[in-house]
C-alpha cells in the first residue's frame, strides 16, 4: 500500500500544466488516468501498451454505436467504455513522463489514435442516426459531419499552433493554474463530455438535443480558437 501511494505521488508530479483544460479533464480524467498509470507501472506495462489498451476500450464501443440499436444498457456500456478509454489516454502520457520513457514513436501513436477516435466517434453517430433514429428532419444527418469537422480542426490547429510556437525564441510563459470559470466554460468542448453524452443515447430526443448543443459549442469555440491562435502566431 505504501508503494502504491508513493507511486501515486510520483505520478502527481508528472502532470501537464493545468492551463487551458476543462474541469472534467482536470478533476476527473487526469486523476483517473493517474490511478491507471500507477497500476500499469506496477504490472510493468509500457506507455504504448497503455495506449493500445485504451483503443481496445474505445473502438469496440464506437462500433457498437453503429451496429447495435440504442438502449439503456447499451448506452451505459458505451459511455463507460469510452470514459475508460479516455482515462487510459491520459494514463499513457503520465506513465511516460514518470518513467522518463517518452519517445517520438509513442507520441506519434498517441496522436494518431486520438485523431482516428475523433473522426470515428462522429461517423458512428451518423450511422446510428441513419439506422436507428427517427429524426425530425433529414438535415440533422449533417450534425455529425459538422461536429467532426469542428472537432478535427480544433485538434489539428491546436497541435499545429503548439508546434509553431516552439520555433520562436521567446521563452514560454510559466504555467498557471486553470481559472475555475475557464475550466467550466471549456466543458462542452472536452472529449470527456462527449463520452458522457453517450449515456443518453438510448433516449433519442434527449441525445439529439445534447449532441446538437455540444455541436453548437464546438462551432463557437472553433471560431474563437482560430482567431486566438492566428493572433498569437502573428
Amino acid at each position: 500500500m505504501t508503494g502504491f501511494i508513493e507511486a501515486l505521488r510520483h505520478m502527481s508530479a508528472a502532470q501537464k500544466p493545468a492551463r487551458g483544460v476543462s474541469a472534467y479533464t482536470l478533476y476527473v480524467n487526469r486523476p483517473a488516468g493517474r490511478l491507471l498509470a500507477v497500476l500499469a507501472h506496477r504490472v510493468g506495462a509500457t506507455p504504448n501498451q497503455v495506449s493500445v489498451l485504451g483503443a481496445l476500450f474505445t473502438f469496440p464501443a464506437l462500433a457498437a454505436v453503429a451496429l447495435v440499436r440504442p438502449g439503456p444498457g447499451m448506452s451505459a456500456g458505451v459511455c463507460a467504455a469510452l470514459a475508460v478509454g479516455f482515462a487510459l489516454d491520459a494514463a499513457d502520457g503520465q506513465l511516460a513522463r514518470a518513467q522518463g520513457s517518452g519517445s517520438l514513436s509513442g507520441e506519434w501513436l498517441d496522436h494518431v489514435l486520438d485523431c482516428v477516435k475523433l473522426v470515428t466517434v462522429h461517423l458512428v453517430v451518423l450511422v446510428s442516426f441513419y439506422r436507428f433514429f427517427s429524426l425530425p428532419d433529414p438535415a440533422f444527418l449533417l450534425a455529425p459531419l459538422l461536429f467532426e469537422l469542428a472537432a478535427v480542426v480544433i485538434f489539428f490547429a491546436g497541435i499545429l499552433t503548439e508546434q509553431l510556437k516552439r520555433r520562436t525564441t521567446a521563452p514560454a510563459p510559466a504555467a498557471r493554474p486553470a481559472p475555475a470559470l475557464r475550466a467550466v466554460l471549456l466543458l462542452p468542448v472536452d472529449y470527456g463530455i462527449t463520452c458522457v453524452s453517450f449515456l443518453f443515447l438510448g433516449g433519442q430526443h434527449v441525445f439529439l438535443s445534447v449532441y446538437c448543443a455540444l455541436l453548437l459549442a464546438h462551432l463557437l469555440f472553433l471560431a474563437a480558437y482560430l482567431v486566438k491562435w492566428f493572433r498569437e502566431l502573428r
